[in-house]
């Protein structure tokens, strides 16, 4: 559920797919009112991510709460639409590929007088300037290019990761970025620019990891941290997995042993110290791993947390959202859509104790808001139904 903390903040937002609209997202959850402008006649491309129809679920997880105006912006008419929502927003938000906002005549230089309070927030693949400033990037290139996906997976047999990581890395700090944009614009009267990329975001989420190669000039591959972690993951009898993650406190270690009646091992030179552990993780992973295929995953789990050991189920994703604490952290939220019907979502990250919640609201039809959102700028029923007939909008039909 959405939290009233920042409900004086308008947001619009010009972007597609993931980076973008998580960011927008994120702001929407604090309350801000976000107003989604979509090219006519399809709009955001991430609405037929997957077959559904009214809109794939990828779509409806990043667009809940927010308006959608769509709007033609290569039009006269629709960029002026646009300058003038924009001349009384907060923040605008563009990931366009870059000079394409300038083209349309929405670049930061000409908005800027028009609104000198505004945050201006550019997301690209790479940068806006620089030697790959034009290339086109997707989420995949993101992790590949910052090194992310080099730890990830196994370079002698490399897959991509099934999730959009470095879309949301980025999203989560375009957000950071507007908020931080918006606090300083509380002392200064003044907005900025606001600039991330997939390059540039996912390459600083693992900045602990390009430390280690700064200071050591070891290129780490993905079971570098593993070993440092002392984290493990194995099947069980009933081919459930599990992990274990033990990290530097010897309490943990021994705790371990104490689970599955091992304690010996902790006099074998090979794991005698946290850095001869590390130096034959090979090994220690081995002898582990036949100990976990003599028992259930629920069995092994019980001993280990009798011995205080951290360790969980690998689960998937119904058994996730099955979890009795998932439940009790009210994790999952249901949404109604007078067309799709009821929606559910996983809710914020975040909870507020002493702030008031918002109403919900279901992501958007293509459309939807336009009447409402034109009305509101002072057009006319006459000159609204003008320019859908035109092209410049589309109102979604009730």
């Amino acid at each position: 559920m959405p939290v009233s903390a920042i409900t004086d903040i308008t947001v619009v937002e010009c972007s597609t797919f993931v980076t973008g609209p998580y960011a927008t997202a994120l702001l929407a959850d604090l309350g801000a009112r976000v107003i989604k402008i979509e090219a006519p006649p399809e709009g955001d491309p991430y609405r037929y991510f997957a077959p559904d129809p009214h809109f794939s679920p990828n779509f409806a997880h990043l667009n809940r709460n927010k308006e959608s105006l769509a709007l033609d912006l290569k039009a006269k008419e629709g960029k002026e639409i646009c300058t003038e929502l924009i001349k009384k927003a907060d923040v605008f938000v563009e990931n366009f590929r870059p000079g394409t906002a300038e083209r349309l005549g929405l670049g930061y230089e000409e908005l800027r007088p028009l609104n000198r309070g505004l945050v201006y927030c550019s997301i690209s693949a790479f940068g806006r300037s620089g030697p790959y400033a034009d290339k086109p990037g997707f989420d995949t290139l993101g992790q590949a290019m910052s090194g992310l996906l080099s730890v990830l997976t196994d370079l002698d047999d490399p897959r991509v990761m099934g999730i959009a990581l470095s879309d949301y890395i980025t999203g989560l700090s375009a957000g950071y970025g507007i908020l931080g944009a918006l606090l300083a614009r509380e002392r200064t009267g003044d907005g900025s620019r606001v600039e991330t990329s997939l390059l540039q975001a996912t390459l600083a989420f693992i900045g602990e990891t390009a430390a280690g190669y700064l200071r050591t000039g070891e290129i780490p591959d993905r079971i570098a941290r593993v070993k440092n972690a002392h984290a493990f993951a194995f099947l069980a009898k009933d081919r459930l997995p599990l992990v274990i993650h033990c990290s530097v406190p010897e309490k943990f270690w021994l705790g371990l042993l104490q689970a599955v009646d091992r304690k010996e091992l902790a006099e074998d030179k090979r794991f005698r110290s946290r850095n001869s552990r590390r130096n034959n993780y090979a090994d220690l992973h081995a002898e582990l791993a036949a100990i976990f295929s003599t028992r259930t995953r629920d069995e092994w789990l019980k001993r280990l947390e009798e011995n205080d050991v951290p360790a969980g189920p690998l689960y998937n994703m119904a058994e996730v959202l099955g979890d009795p604490q998932v439940k009790h952290l009210g994790s999952v939220e249901e949404i109604k859509h007078p067309k799709a019907g009821k929606l559910k979502f996983v809710s914020s990250a975040v909870n507020y104790a002493d702030l008031p919640g918002k109403r919900a609201s279901a992501p958007p039809l293509l459309g939807e808001q336009t009447t409402a959102i034109l009305t509101e700028l002072g057009y006319s029923k006459a000159a609204i139904g003008d320019l859908a007939r035109q092209g410049v909008v589309k109102v979604a039909q009730g």
